[in-house]
């Protein structure tokens, strides 16, 4: 998934920082099992997204959806995952 988020972060014009939080909240799941049998884009997508929503980004579910490919009801599901696999991870 992580091969997305560039693309993802350069299409709806965010900034590194929250390319590098999106990364960051992949590397998590990833850690915690997450990503198993999960789509990449759609995981990628909702990385983007709660980074963006992290680092104070004015990003919908939508504009993530269109430039990703995927419904929004996907970029929710996979949201959540993200972030209680966040919550659940050792800090």
């Amino acid at each position: 998934p992580e091969s997305y988020v560039p693309r993802f972060a350069s299409d709806l014009e965010l900034p590194d920082e929250t390319e590098r939080r999106a990364r960051r909240l992949l590397k998590t799941a990833k850690d915690e099992g997450i990503h198993s049998g999960k789509s990449p884009v759609g995981l990628a997508a909702a990385a983007v997204y709660a980074a963006a929503l992290l680092t104070n980004e004015k990003v919908t579910q939508n504009d993530v959806s269109e430039v990703a490919s995927i419904s929004e009801v996907t970029i929710r599901n996979r949201y959540h995952e993200l972030l209680e696999a966040e919550e659940g991870a050792p800090a």
